[in-house]
């Protein structure tokens, strides 16, 4: 885990990256200007700092250079853009950013990236970011430990009026359900299963379940409010 101060003007991109690196397990401060990042800096020292190039008050190079002349430049920062130019991006590694991530930011660049800074500060081993969880059971669920399929009764969420899916042994590889619903409920009450499933064998990370099912994560969160599926309550019994 660690503390990182993610720079940026725009409130969606403050708001998805502090899901993204809240999801793997680090703290997250942000600000939406130079300012609040001046002030944050001052009161502590962040593991390491997203920082936008183009802000409306001080530009990221702007406030990189201001940490480096007075010496607070002890962190990684990476340099975060839509627009800069090359020379933009040379400059600012010159003056001392660790990296430079092109917008949008893909979720594998960020995640590497930031494994790559945080790595820089602590060279002694980290846990793994895709460590493999415990399997757990909870309620009427279980998941069978190798094939992932579900070997009890999947009860659906306390707001849904979709009937149960029942799955047959976990060793058979397929499923059942009642062939009398509607096709929308019975294909909403297997999403759900399916979804909660993975959530809760990855201990709630909406960033894994986005990799491990292939789909972008604004999608995802989309999918799961649709079902009336809690990620945070399945992250406690999951993990």
């Amino acid at each position: 885990m660690a503390n990182i101060l993610v720079v940026d003007d725009e409130m969606g991109i403050r708001e998805l990256l502090s899901e993204i690196l809240g999801d793997e397990g680090h703290v997250v401060a942000t600000a939406e200007n130079a300012q609040q990042a001046r002030e944050l800096r001052a009161g502590s020292t962040p593991d390491l700092v997203l920082l936008d190039i183009w802000m409306p008050d001080t530009d990221g190079v702007t406030l990189l250079k201001e940490w480096q002349r007075d010496g607070l430049l002890t962190m990684p920062v990476i340099m975060m853009s839509g627009h800069a130019t090359i020379d933009t991006a040379v400059e600012a590694t010159r003056i001392g950013a660790l990296n430079f991530l092109e917008k949008p930011i893909s979720l594998q660049k960020l995640l590497k990236a930031v494994q790559q800074g945080l790595s820089r500060n602590q060279e002694s081993s980290r846990p793994t970011a895709y460590q493999s969880r415990p399997q757990a059971a909870s309620g009427n669920a279980s998941i069978a430990p190798e094939s992932g399929f579900m070997s009890a009764a999947i009860m659906p969420s306390a707001n849904s009026s979709v009937a149960p899916l029942t799955m047959i042994p976990a060793e058979s590889h397929l499923y059942s359900l009642s062939f009398d619903l509607p096709l929308r409920e019975a294909r909403d009450a297997f999403e759900r299963a399916y979804f909660e499933h993975h959530l809760m064998r990855e201990g709630g990370s909406m960033t894994r379940v986005a990799e491990r099912t292939g789909l972008e994560r604004t999608h995802l969160y989309r999918k799961l409010k649709q079902l009336g599926v809690e990620p945070g309550k399945l992250s406690k019994k999951g993990g």
